[in-house]
């Protein structure tokens, strides 16, 4: 799912960006890629609010990446399995 690999400056101007273009299917990317660049930081609780924005924006969309979303937010106690 994540795309090309860019620096949080970077990052942040494209998730603007994409608020602005209402483009929720890359919404779910970005917030997906940046969710990544927390975790692999330590920052648990910052990657899981960021995770939540990507599924959010994936079911909006219909993104194919929903459901794992959803699978990674479960795993980190941040949803529950139904």
């Amino acid at each position: 799912m994540s795309g090309s690999v860019i620096d949080a400056d970077e990052l942040e101007r494209a998730i603007l960006d994409a608020h602005e273009q209402n483009d929720a299917g890359r919404l779910a990317q970005l917030y997906h890629q940046a969710f990544e660049h927390k975790f692999s930081l330590g920052e648990v609780d910052a990657s899981a609010f960021l995770l939540t924005q990507a599924y959010v924006f994936a079911l909006e969309s219909g993104h194919e990446s929903a459901s794992a979303l959803q699978k990674k937010l479960i795993e980190l106690g941040r949803e529950q399995s139904i």
